[in-house]
């Protein structure tokens, strides 16, 4: 970049200019300051490194505006008294698009928004890039200079890669001391809406399904070993969905056999290799290039929108995941690692029903899936179970961690992710209540079911798994009224051969009689 003082030369091409940036944010992370100093310093090292006049950091609340946080270049006055709401100037258009924001004269665009308070009117060309996390905007990263000028796409990728590291350490806490209300905050409580699929209350502790790795280590300076790693880890990614494919049950043609091959396409473009190599080589690690790449394709996609972006988005996603479970050596699930609280609370992304029954039931109290419906396979296993359940539970993925306090309040859909001490109060009340309404409910079990006029009822239960079995005892009732077949067959990887199911049929018959 240039600035109004003449042209002085630039740090460099891209990869040493971002190694230099990657080094000292590195170093700003580690000191012993409060959270507004370490802004403060990061904006002033981009800004000089850059060689830009003005460097500004804005961070998104949970009401969707943006508040300038720290600014190198501005009236420092403006910092915390400027907010933009949704989609206002070119810094609120660069939010609500996802993308870079790249305008040689600033003040000549329409969505140019003027605050005097800033005193930004001396400043013509503008980058501005989203800081990006899971998809989501946590804020906006914006350079200006005095001159009229396009930035370069080596600008734009170094801005752009700088912004997705200080989302990680935005997200992780190591700014402590920013405001609490800012989006990405992991110290305040969220409430999530969601669909009821299994009714119910549970109170407990958060247990991700396949929990997201969080990329600790983001900077490497041995761009060359990072690659290589790259490499070894594609190269098994792309093995273990060969062999996938390769599964007897999964060889016959049919929908399930183009959805794999799609997804194998993904897995072997090398359009989506050459771009995490590249970042690497700017001196990112393996996982943090993942998470790079991983972020921009996704931001792109959602705002694709439609039904067939969302299932691609989907694929690419879990792709990046598996690659990174890879990288870092982490395979297993929860309910395979073993550990569970005695109060688990399972959240999801996506679920089978053979995966919810993995897990103890003694423990597990509830299940959100946050792209479950109540149309869904495992939701018909939770409610089966009886297991409180929510779906279409957007974001939560996203701001839940493992440990979390969580309650399912699947008779409102409603989500309390890390609920103050009265709300926990409060629905501990609540479930004491239902414990009590349960217990009077369980006093009539064995009262005759005879109508007004003396006529005898039969009371039967519907089941379709063998734990449907408990509740004949349980509730009091004669027997099986209806058997749903269809459930041993969505439980099941491969289609259950003669003889399993002759057994399954007699265990559950063995069952009832007892």
């Amino acid at each position: 970049m240039t600035s109004s003082r003449g042209s002085p030369p630039r740090i460099g091409p891209a990869e040493p200019a971002l190694r230099i940036i990657m080094r000292r944010l590195r170093e700003i992370m580690s000191q012993a300051e409060d959270g507004q100093s370490r802004l403060d310093k990061i904006v002033r090292q981009i800004s000089g490194l850059m060689i830009a006049e003005v460097c500004s950091l804005y961070l998104k609340r949970q009401d969707g505006t943006l508040e300038l946080f720290a600014t190198e270049g501005l009236n420092t006055d403006a910092v915390h008294n400027t907010h933009l709401k949704r989609g206002e100037g070119l810094v609120g258009r660069c939010a609500e698009l996802a993308k870079p924001v790249n305008v040689s004269d600033a003040q000549a665009h329409p969505a140019f928004s003027h605050r005097p308070e800033t005193g930004e009117e001396m400043y013509h060309s503008l980058l501005a890039v989203p800081i990006l996390r899971s998809g989501h905007v946590l804020g906006v990263l914006v350079v200006q200079n005095r001159k009229q000028r396009d930035y370069s796409e080596e600008d734009v990728e170094v801005l752009e890669t700088t912004a997705m590291v200080m989302a990680e350490h935005l997200v992780s806490g190591e700014v402590a001391g920013v405001n609490s209300d800012i989006e990405y905050s992991r110290d305040v409580s969220h409430v999530v809406k969601g669909q009821i699929i299994s009714e119910g209350l549970a109170l407990g502790h958060v247990v991700l399904h396949e929990p997201r790795v969080v990329v600790t280590k983001l900077l490497s300076d041995e761009p060359d070993a990072e690659i290589r790693r790259l490499d070894k880890g594609v190269e098994a990614l792309r093995r273990t969905i060969d062999e996938m494919l390769g599964q007897r049950e999964l060889a016959r043609a049919g929908e399930h056999r183009d959805v794999l091959e799609a997804y194998r396409m993904f897995a072997h473009d090398r359009g989506w290799l050459r771009r995490m190599k590249e970042a690497a080589n700017g001196g990112l690690t393996a996982e943090a290039a993942v998470e790079r790449v991983q972020n921009d394709t996704r931001a792109r996609m959602l705002r694709q929108g439609g039904t067939f972006w969302r299932e691609r988005y989907r694929d690419f996603d879990d792709l990046s995941e598996r690659l990174m479970r890879i990288l870092t050596g982490r395979m297993t699930t929860a309910s395979k690692a073993g550990g569970l609280p005695d109060d688990a609370i399972v959240v999801a992304r996506t679920m089978g029903p053979a995966d919810l029954l993995d897990y103890d039931r003694a423990k597990l109290r509830g299940l959100i899936v946050e792209d479950g419906s109540g149309q869904s396979h495992v939701a018909i296993v939770a409610k089966a179970l009886r297991i409180p359940a929510i779906g279409q539970s957007r974001g939560i993925i996203d701001r839940a961690d493992a440990g979390d306090a969580i309650i399912v309040d699947a008779e409102t859909g409603e989500i309390h992710l890390r609920p103050s001490a009265n709300i926990i109060d409060a629905y501990s009340d609540k479930v004491r209540f239902r414990a009590k309404r349960q217990k009077q409910y369980h006093s009539l079990r064995d009262a005759p079911a005879v109508t007004k006029d003396g006529k005898q009822i039969s009371m039967h239960i519907n089941a379709g798994l063998l734990v449907d079995m408990n509740h004949i005892e349980e509730s009091g009732a004669e027997g099986v009224g209806l058997f749903r077949t269809e459930l041993q067959f969505m439980v099941s990887a491969a289609l259950p051969k003669l003889e399993e199911q002759v057994q399954a049929y007699s265990s559950i018959v063995k069952a009832a009689d007892s």
